[in-house]
């Protein structure tokens, strides 16, 4: 089964980023749009199977909205981009760890 996963941690406080909106785009169209849970993650696959087909996407991670609702300032980083391609029949996960200052991500399993 292929499936795109996420998650995210706030390395500002020591946790999970639960709160943060994640929203995934591919060829101008806005796929889907979650709310990550109390763990940082989405509650399921943001696409699985016949939905994910090869492809371009991007992840979009909304930091300064969770920043800001936290009662941090997070005056250098807004929305975060991650564009990715995706080839048939694998699965992909794509954490993100993140400050207001600075983030990084990579190929999760």
């Amino acid at each position: 089964m292929a499936c795109l996963t996420t998650h995210v941690l706030d390395t500002t406080r020591g946790i999970p980023a639960a709160g943060m909106k994640v929203t995934l785009h591919s060829a101008g169209r806005l796929l889907a749009a979650v709310i990550l849970n109390s763990d940082g993650r989405c509650d399921a696959p943001l696409l699985e199977d016949s939905d994910f087909s090869p492809g371009v996407y991007e992840l979009r991670f909304h930091l300064r909205d969770y920043f800001t609702a936290a009662g941090m300032d997070c005056p250098f980083l807004d929305i975060v981009p991650v564009a990715f391609e995706a080839e048939t029949g694998r699965s992909y996960h794509v954490p993100l760890v993140c400050s207001p200052w600075a983030y990084s991500t990579y190929r999760g399993s």
